[in-house]
């Protein structure tokens, strides 16, 4: 399994954004101190904006903020809401399946397994466990310690 660059870039946004408390954050720092597309990150600020984990404050002086907590911020809970698909494989989806051992498979069963155990992995972390290393994220993304 492998996440999407959209997730990959909602958690590296959600990151720089807590590791500026609550200073306003732009979406040209958050580019620029990620490397990634501008376009980019004005889809996941706007997708994490309708899922209510930025606040975000339009016109001059305006910018991106949490809009809470960091450590009420569930890693599974935000991955699900961001990754449009968990079809591992073909017979995961409901409609179109050509596999012909579908019926007998254990394959199946052993998949929805090991993604159940991905999900609860990540549902014991939140934004605030990967903020751990502040100091450290800090100093690699040239953001003032707040």
């Amino acid at each position: 399994m492998r996440l999407t660059n959209f997730t990959d870039y909602c958690l590296r946004t959600l990151i720089f954004v807590a590791l500026n408390g609550e200073r306003l954050t732009t979406i040209d720092e958050i580019a620029e101190h990620h490397r990634i597309n501008r376009n980019h990150v004005v889809k996941v600020v706007f997708r994490l904006a309708q899922l209510g984990y930025l606040q975000t404050l339009r016109g001059k002086g305006g910018g991106i903020r949490l809009a809470g907590d960091p450590a009420k911020i569930n890693l599974g809970k935000l991955i699900r809401e961001t990754e449009q698909d968990f079809a591992l494989v073909e017979c995961f989806q409901t409609r179109d399946c050509m596999c012909v051992i579908e019926p007998a498979c254990v394959l199946k069963k052993a998949l929805h397994k090991a993604l159940a155990a991905f999900f609860d992995v990540l549902g014991e972390y939140t934004l605030a466990d990967l903020l751990k290393p502040g100091r450290t994220l800090s100093q690699l993304l040239a953001v003032a310690s707040t």
